[in-house]
């Protein structure tokens, strides 16, 4: 079987795949928020998921794949770039399988989502798919004909963290993002950045929910803010266009599921792409939540898994 870990902010999940993708065992518990106990945690619930899954003598014979914030550096073997900071700077592949006592693949959290949408989910048999993270953060990756597209460096998809494109005056030079810049992506068309923008305009500190709500309503405020978010991420999806031009877009996280934001977005994208017509799937990921744990299975094939249970 193919284990998989969503290893969350806030939680973190396993579950056990069998060869044809049906879950034999799911379980999930919160994150401690502290390096050592969210290892023994991983290490915990991989256990726990193995036995649901096939019993006492199944433990240790899963393959684990785990997704996370992030990255390894290909350069130092270390983590950066999670927004769980105190990932970063440690070896943590190597961690886990040490604490697990077999090998561990590891790939963000984004990518997770892209290879399980490409195999079996919403671009299933779809050649290039781009994910789409927009919940508390905002990250991207990429597969191409149902394999990861990670780059030299490990950064490919780290799509957050490029600069918010064409900028008005008004958006230029842009918040402050965590990574040290200003202006990112993810601070402009993150559920974090819809908020902020919108309270920053008309003074309303409200959830995305909320706004949303109010949008639907009828609040001229609240479509303003929306239409301003909109244009946004029809701005930076457009780049991905120019750059990849993937057959399907996939989403997740919290505003994936703003059921109006497949019927309008089209029309932000667009008109910034460099062709004389762009046309791609747009949809939520099919496996909702359940593509990262998913995907991070998946990052051993099922022949690989069969192969690691027999050693």
């Amino acid at each position: 079987m193919q284990v998989g870990v969503d290893f969350g902010g806030t939680k973190i999940e396993a579950a056990a795949l069998a060869p044809d993708g049906r879950f034999l065992a799911r379980v999930r518990a919160p994150n401690p928020g502290s390096y050592d106990a969210a290892i023994a945690t991983v290490r915990d619930l991989i256990a726990q998921a193995e036995q649901q899954a096939g019993g006492q003598n199944a433990i240790g014979r899963g393959s684990i794949g785990v997704g996370a914030p992030g990255s390894v550096s290909p350069r130092t073997g270390v983590m950066r770039n999670a927004n769980s900071t105190w990932l970063n700077g440690r070896r943590f592949r190597e961690d886990l399988e040490a604490g697990l006592g077999r090998p561990v693949r590891l790939a963000n959290d984004a990518n997770c989502l892209a290879l399980s949408e490409a195999v079996d989910g919403a671009a299933a048999g779809l050649a290039g798919v781009f994910a789409v993270i927009i919940g508390t953060g905002c990250g991207g990756g990429l597969a191409i004909d149902g394999k990861l597209v990670e780059g030299a460096n490990g950064v490919a998809g780290e799509w957050g963290h490029t600069p918010l494109p064409w900028p008005r005056p008004e958006e230029s030079p842009g918040p402050a993002c965590w990574c040290g810049r200003h202006g990112c992506l993810e601070t402009w068309i993150s559920g974090t950045g819809f908020r902020r923008d919108h309270a920053e305009r008309t003074g309303q500190a409200l959830a995305g929910e909320a706004i949303i709500a109010a949008a639907r309503a009828g609040d001229a405020e609240a479509q303003a803010s929306f239409d301003r978010y909109l244009d946004r991420l029809g701005r930076g999806l457009a780049v991905i266009c120019d750059i990849v031009d993937p057959d399907a877009f996939v989403f997740g996280g919290g505003l994936s599921n703003v059921a109006e934001l497949y019927e309008r977005l089209p029309a932000f994208i667009e008109p910034h792409v460099f062709s004389d017509g762009w046309r791609a799937r747009l949809a939520p990921a099919q496996w909702g939540d359940s593509s990262g744990v998913r995907g991070a299975a998946r990052l051993w094939t099922p022949a690989e898994a069969a192969g690691h249970a027999a050693a």
